[in-house]
């Protein structure tokens, strides 16, 4: 509580490290998953509310809670209006995108009753160089699939985005008078395979994965809509090419390949 007495802006990094192809399908997700997320992000927002030098909060969220939803095609580009749907993660084990979902809503609850000025980043999937001594559940996973070591690729079709981005956007939220709800930060929507075929013209002596599992609900086409973050002065967002590069080029300085 001391920590937040003092700043005027408080920024709240993503509560869920594990990326959602790597969220078991067990009967502990709601101890493991569900109820952290929800849970965490609720206590500091609490915190934030009693400590009044404290006058913009900035959350980072995820599109995981935008577009799992059945008419996520028909109704592209999605926008910060959208939400997915509990109810279609629950039916497909989405849990993550379940966890983000109702944590994101419990935190705007939170916010408009206590008059939080609460600011949301929705991040697709954060691609880039190494910054830490080991990765990241997402960049272990493309890691795994790039040296061929988890027997098939996800059935999924997601946006991505470079870190540089990710933080930049984070930045404007916190320092840009105008920014207020929820900023969609996502450059282009791909499936893996289409990323596995860009990477083996480019790094063809790895053994990739070349396998698509049949899992069912992750692979709707849709794409999203940046226009009110780049409105506010997000720069253009970096090519799928770019941050891929950006990532063989760390992992390989670093000895991970």
């Amino acid at each position: 509580m001391e920590a937040l007495m003092k700043p005027s802006k408080v920024l709240m990094a993503s509560s869920i490290l594990r990326h959602p192809v790597l969220v078991p399908h067990d009967s502990n997700i709601k101890e493991t998953l569900i109820d952290p997320c929800i849970n965490g992000t609720l206590n500091v927002l609490k915190s934030c509310s009693k400590a009044s030098t404290v006058k913009r909060v900035v959350l980072t969220s995820s599109c995981s809670a935008i577009r799992y939803r059945h008419d996520a095609q028909q109704v592209s580009p999605l926008n910060e209006s959208h939400w997915s749907d509990p109810e279609y993660c629950k039916h497909y084990n989405l849990w993550y995108a379940y966890a983000k979902t109702i944590g994101e809503k419990e935190a705007w609850r939170v916010a408009e009753e206590n008059g939080i000025d609460l600011v949301v980043i929705n991040p697709s999937v954060v691609v880039g160089p190494l910054l830490t001594p080991q990765p990241t559940s997402t960049l272990y996973l493309i890691l795994a699939l790039i040296k061929g070591k988890l027997g098939e690729f996800p059935n999924q079709r997601l946006g991505f985005v470079h870190i540089d981005d990710v933080v930049a956007s984070h930045i404007l939220g916190m320092e840009e008078r105008k920014a207020s709800g929820r900023l969609i930060c996502s450059s282009t929507v791909v499936h893996w395979s289409e990323i596995i075929e860009m990477l083996k013209d480019k790094y063809p002596f790895y053994p990739y994965e070349n396998k698509c599992d049949d899992r069912k609900g992750d692979d709707r086409p849709h794409s999203m809509d940046t226009s009110k973050i780049s409105e506010l002065g997000q720069p253009a967002l970096k090519t799928i090419s770019q941050m891929f590069d950006d990532y063989i080029k760390s992992f390989q300085e670093k000895g991970f390949l």
